[in-house]
């Protein structure tokens, strides 16, 4: 059988593949699991379970709480909110184990479980392959006094912008005016959270698409499709945008003039702020191969250096966690500040660039100046045999080649997709049109070596 846990939870075509009673079983099995594990030792477990605005969470939701509770786990319903909402409040109540369903920027049909262990950090991949184990075995069944209680945490969404709020040491009207921010909630988990907490910390909110009925999360709208939030920038004289995804753990901004201003940009914003506050450890951010080549010379211009992983937040998280670092995220707005988080956070880090403007009087496209973004051109070669991308003699000669015809002004990157035939061939360069040349033709080269 395929494995059900992917890089983020569990995720599918809810009430397709992701039915309420494979939820049940999932999260009876991660009852017993973690039970086993001793994480529940010596007292009576505690579960936070959080959603999306997707329709399809009210059912998932009913089943992984009976699962949970049939199992004796008391659950406390945290309702609508972001998922670094949900890791946070994991933490902040000292639960054994927080449950999201969300299938993040994905369509509203999908939709996802994601499990968080005690301190709100994503399972270990040993947990997750135990719980697939796990899965519809015999069990005995407390009863009586033993079975689980649930009840509504009324004060979620109050716990977690006042945590917000107190990441931030400069209010955000501090310098007498409170700064116009247009917030695009992509009709999603944070479409009551993000308002509130950017008004409390001193912002002027205009929000978008906070208008959630269960069906268009995501639709046409947030961080990817950032034409609503430009659009809406420009028509309110807005300061800076910032776009988030359904469940609000990725962030793109849009700077006074429209531009748009993606996660690399963020990166080297926040990286400077914390190397400014001596708060960078080893003067070092932590970024994907994916990064753009300007970014990571930007930083090297400021003395900062760069540790790139594979792509996916879970190797920048890794990374981070294993060196200490402060700040790591991806091109796509996944930023993650590790001194107040434990997964990428959409208001954290949308809060931390205006906090960054204020303090330095400057407009986000001033501050995203810092570093310039080189042409960037993605090719996908379907249909060849991705497992001799790195064997391949003729192909290593066509890479080669092309490096030393960019130089030091660009660079070549050929990915293998992990989960179909299929290669990426990535080449960043001074000029659009020189990106495009070189990676067509190393996409030839690609199709005409590995093909099956």
């Amino acid at each position: 059988m395929a494995r059900l846990f992917g890089t983020d939870g569990v995720r599918g075509l809810a009430n397709g593949h992701l039915t309420a009673e494979l939820a049940l079983d999932l999260s009876v099995a991660a009852a017993h699991v973690l039970g086993e594990a001793g994480v529940f030792a010596g007292h009576r477990p505690v579960a936070v379970v959080g959603r999306d605005t997707r329709v399809s969470g009210q059912f998932l939701e009913s089943a992984v709480v009976a699962g949970l509770a049939s199992a004796g786990v008391d659950v406390l319903l945290l309702g609508e909110l972001p998922t670094p909402a949900v890791a946070y409040l994991t933490a902040h109540l000292d639960a054994d184990l927080g449950v999201m369903l969300s299938a993040s920027h994905n369509p509203m049909p999908d939709n996802g479980i994601k499990f968080l262990s005690r301190g709100g950090v994503k399972l270990d991949d040993a947990i997750e392959t135990a719980i697939e184990a796990r899965l519809r075995e015999p069990w005995d069944r407390p009863t009586g006094a033993a079975v689980g209680r649930v009840r509504v945490y009324a004060d979620a969404e109050a716990d977690y912008t006042a945590h917000l709020v107190s990441t931030l040491s400069t209010r955000l009207d501090s310098r007498g005016r409170r700064p116009r921010v247009v917030l695009d909630c992509a009709h999603g988990a944070a479409s009551v959270a993000g308002p509130h907490a950017l008004t409390v910390a001193g912002a002027e909110v205009i929000a978008v698409c906070a208008e959630p009925d269960g069906l268009n999360i995501n639709d046409g709208c947030g961080s990817t499709h950032l034409e609503v939030l430009q659009k809406a920038v420009l028509e309110h004289g807005a300061d800076v945008g910032f776009a988030l995804d359904g469940d609000a753990d990725r962030c793109l901004a849009v700077d006074h003039t429209g531009a748009v201003v993606d996660g690399d940009q963020i990166l080297a914003v926040l990286g400077l702020a914390l190397r400014d506050a001596g708060r960078l450890h080893a003067d070092t951010v932590v970024a994907t191969v994916m990064s753009n080549l300007g970014f990571v010379q930007a930083l090297r211009r400021e003395g900062l250096g760069v540790r790139q992983t594979k792509v996916g937040d879970r190797y920048v998280l890794e990374a981070m966690k294993v060196g200490g670092y402060t700040l790591g995220g991806e091109q796509s707005g996944h930023v993650i500040l590790s001194e107040h988080a434990t997964t990428g956070d959409g208001l954290l880090t949308a809060l931390h660039v205006l906090q960054r403007m204020v303090e330095r009087d400057a407009s986000l496209a001033e501050l995203a100046g810092v570093m310039t973004r080189l042409p960037q051109v993605l090719v996908n070669v379907p249909e060849v045999d991705k497992s001799r991308v790195d064997d391949d003699a003729l192909l290593a000669a066509a890479v080669a080649e092309a490096e030393a015809e960019l130089g030091d002004t660009g660079r070549v990157l050929l990915r293998p997709s992990g989960t179909e035939p299929l290669v990426r061939v990535m080449v960043e360069a001074e000029s659009a049109e020189q990106a495009q040349e070189v990676a067509d033709r190393l996409a030839g080269v690609v199709r005409d070596r590995l093909t099956l």
